[in-house]
């Protein structure tokens, strides 16, 4: 008996550990695809990703517009393309709701509901809402840290947005 509960106490433990893991890593990604993004400056988008893993838009709009890429490198290539010093956003910032996390043992898929509010080089701005599934194995470096394998998101909705930007501000 004692040892059934502290089985189920373990088992717990983990899937709770994990999902905060979860959390922290598609934060990171998340916060180093904003602009500006000073607050993680020494980070590195690679480094929240698994050797092998694949990042693809999925649907009518993404996957067109962004395919399926396999290995950080790729994967890393197609993001910057979007971030400084490319000049694409002034300003962008991601909100992510309605999480629903599950973890098996070594593995854990989450699903978010993204809000983009994106301005452009351009002047003009956008609000994007995407839906995202995202798939996350431990590191093989450091169990604590949860890497994601398998990236999938795809568009929701857009729709125009008008940015009041701080003066003095670069990104």
């Amino acid at each position: 008996m004692i040892d059934t509960t502290l089985e189920r106490l373990q088992a717990r433990l983990h899937a709770l550990e994990a999902q905060n893991a979860v959390r922290n890593t598609i934060a990171r990604y998340m916060a180093l695809c904003d602009v500006p993004a000073r607050a993680l400056e020494h980070e590195s988008l690679a480094a929240l990703f698994t050797d092998d893993a694949v990042w693809e838009g999925i649907g009518p709009q993404y996957a067109n517009k962004f395919g399926r890429l396999q290995g950080p490198a790729d994967i890393v290539a197609m993001l910057q393309r979007y971030l400084p010093p490319t000049p694409h956003f002034a300003t962008n910032v991601h909100f992510l709701t309605s999480e629903h996390i599950e973890v098996d043992s070594d593995t854990a898929k989450g699903r978010w509901v993204m809000l983009q509010a994106s301005g452009y080089v351009g002047a003009n701005a956008e609000l994007i809402s995407a839906r995202l599934e995202v798939d996350f194995t431990p590191s093989p470096r450091d169990n604590d840290n949860w890497l994601i394998r398998h990236f999938r998101t795809e568009r929701l909705f857009s729709a125009p947005w008008h940015v009041n930007p701080v003066q003095g501000a670069c990104a």
